[in-house]
């Protein structure tokens, strides 16, 4: 049986990096990306036969194209492609200093997510097969106080990975959308407000693979956050308004 080939971005830490290890237990053949590359060297240089390592800013197409084509031409066009990387940062529209990181936010999150799928898209469809997987978040589902460059960011997200199932629907290549709650990463140790329902990473890496081994076109995880999603659609705006409008605030990123 051929391994699977699979490509995550963000796979240096959180999610990213328990979704590598689950893919690297099954045997898979991967493309990692981020940002730094001794921490790739350290976290998967002993696996140099299974693992292919690529260090860039998701953001730079270049770079991505650069990467794409080098996993297909020594490994073969991705079974499975994961859009994980992201970053999350309080902002407040009052605040000048918060365009820019606006700007990171959205760039990152969504064209980034674009970026990553673009020079794969074509070989999967020439081949038939593979699934386009977009990491998202529940955050996507309504606005949040003090978090409105992130929630849109995932909210843009979750249109763009519809439209794109839809442009895909009947060529073999799936567009797959994961929405998690909260799990417990470096980049929620930030947050300074219960999370509920919130998952160890591995255990949230197994929860995915899951998913996406299902290819179910839409997915929360865990399931009793799709329960609060579900919830929070129903709201009427007034009580939505009066219930999070004193809820807890991810920090800003203060300027130097």
């Amino acid at each position: 049986m051929t391994a699977q080939r699979v490509v995550i971005s963000g796979a240096s830490s959180g999610l990213g990096l328990a979704l590598a290890h689950h893919y690297i237990k099954q045997g898979a053949q991967l493309g990692v990306l981020a940002r730094r590359a001794d921490l790739l060297q350290k976290l998967f240089g002993h696996l140099p036969q299974q693992v292919h390592r690529y260090s860039l800013d998701i953001r730079d197409s270049s770079a991505m194209q650069a990467a794409a084509q080098d996993f297909i031409t020594h490994v073969g066009a991705p079974h499975i492609v994961i859009a994980n990387a992201g970053i999350s940062i309080g902002t407040l529209t009052e605040y000048a200093d918060d365009i820019d990181v606006f700007q990171q936010i959205m760039d990152t999150n969504v064209l980034g997510t674009v970026k990553t799928f673009q020079p794969f898209l074509i070989p999967m469809r020439e081949a038939g097969y593979g699934s386009l997987v977009g990491i998202a978040s529940v955050a996507g589902c309504r606005g949040l106080p003090g978090a409105g460059a992130y929630c849109a960011s995932k909210a843009a997200l979750i249109s763009y990975m519809e439209s794109l199932r839809v442009e895909l629907h009947g060529s073999g290549v799936r567009a797959i959308t994961i929405c998690p709650g909260y799990i417990r990463t470096p980049m929620t140790a930030l947050n300074p407000y219960t999370m509920p329902f919130i998952l160890p990473a591995e255990k949230a890496a197994h929860r995915v693979a899951s998913a996406i081994h299902s290819g179910r076109s839409f997915t929360v995880v865990p399931w009793q956050m799709g329960l609060v999603w579900r919830m929070l659609k129903l709201l009427p705006d007034r009580l939505y308004d009066a219930l999070f409008s004193r809820a807890g605030r991810k920090p800003r990123k203060q300027s130097t």
